[in-house]
């Protein structure tokens, strides 16, 4: 009996190998009974990244669908044929569709996915005060999909360390779309975090042991909602301290599965049903479990 190889899907980014989601994405396949597997693709620099779409164009190659992690989702960008509304708006793409014809789709669900997930956690973002930290891809995608949401909040404080970027960020989004709630602050002092209802760590500070504290822990209040991209380890020091002063705490896990389940539906053109998103979360839970992170 021949067996066809199987199809691949897989994350570029730099680094990718403590992804988990390998696990969510693999537990699908097998659960639909697909012939796919989801693998690691690591690029370390804007070459690697250049050669890897050049080849990914090339007729043959087995990859039909591709997400996109740091530093990467605002470079991809510039190499998809085609992006949907939203990812235009956002200037960034996660999620990539390749069809038989090599073309490439870009999609940004890191947005929708981060907006699903803090509907989980009952937060209401309408008239609310956030405050935000960092400039990077999933940055875009949070204060667009909060400036773009029809419960829009009140305001949206913006803190980068490289203060460059996030008055580029803000003034490249401005072409698109109204960020009038959107102000770029010089300092995290200003991030009026005392006020604050909801503040998100979109940087990648945190994920190394050794990495600096972003925000005064005295800061932080029993009336907020402080939120941590990073999934991995599962409580940086950034929630520690936000929980020790009674803060509710959430880090990215429920993130990377809703822009998860909506990546794969992207890939497969089709809405999953609850069991395999059940059997994704639970994938992901239990290898964030197992890790310790």
């Amino acid at each position: 009996m021949v067996h066809e190889p199987p199809v691949l899907y897989g994350i570029i980014g730099n680094p990718v190998a403590h992804s988990l989601s390998p696990f969510m994405h693999n537990a699908a396949f097998k659960a639909l009974n697909v012939n796919a597997v989801y693998k690691l693709f690591p690029l370390a620099n804007d070459e690697e990244l250049k050669l890897f779409f050049e080849d990914l164009k090339e007729e043959g190659n087995p990859i039909f669908g591709l997400n996109v992690t740091v530093p990467y989702k605002e470079k991809a960008a510039a190499y998809v044929d085609t992006m949907d509304p939203f990812a235009e708006k956002v200037g960034a793409v996660n999620t990539l569709v390749i069809d038989h014809q090599r073309k490439i789709r870009g999609f940004n669900t890191d947005g929708p996915g981060f907006l699903v997930h803090l509907r989980e956690l009952g937060f209401d973002p309408k008239g609310k005060r956030i405050a935000v930290v960092g400039a990077g891809g999933t940055a875009r995608a949070v204060v667009s999909v909060l400036s773009l949401v029809k419960e829009r909040p009140q305001s949206i404080l913006l803190f980068n360390r490289t203060l460059s970027h996030a008055r580029e960020l803000v003034d490249d989004l401005s072409a698109r779309m109204d960020t009038s709630i959107i102000r770029v602050v010089q300092d995290t002092g200003d991030l009026n975090i005392e006020l604050a209802d909801l503040l998100v760590n979109t940087s990648s500070v945190g994920m190394e042991p050794q990495d600096p504290r972003i925000i005064d822990p005295q800061l932080f209040h029993s009336d907020m909602l402080v939120y941590d991209v990073i999934y991995a380890p599962a409580e940086t020091k950034f929630l520690s301290d936000a929980k020790a002063r009674g803060a509710k705490i959430a880090n990215g896990l429920g993130m990377l599965f809703y822009q998860g389940v909506l990546a794969f539906q992207h890939w497969a053109d089709v809405e999953i049903d609850d069991r395999v998103k059940r059997i994704m979360r639970k994938a992901l839970e239990e290898k964030a479990g197992a890790a310790h992170v």
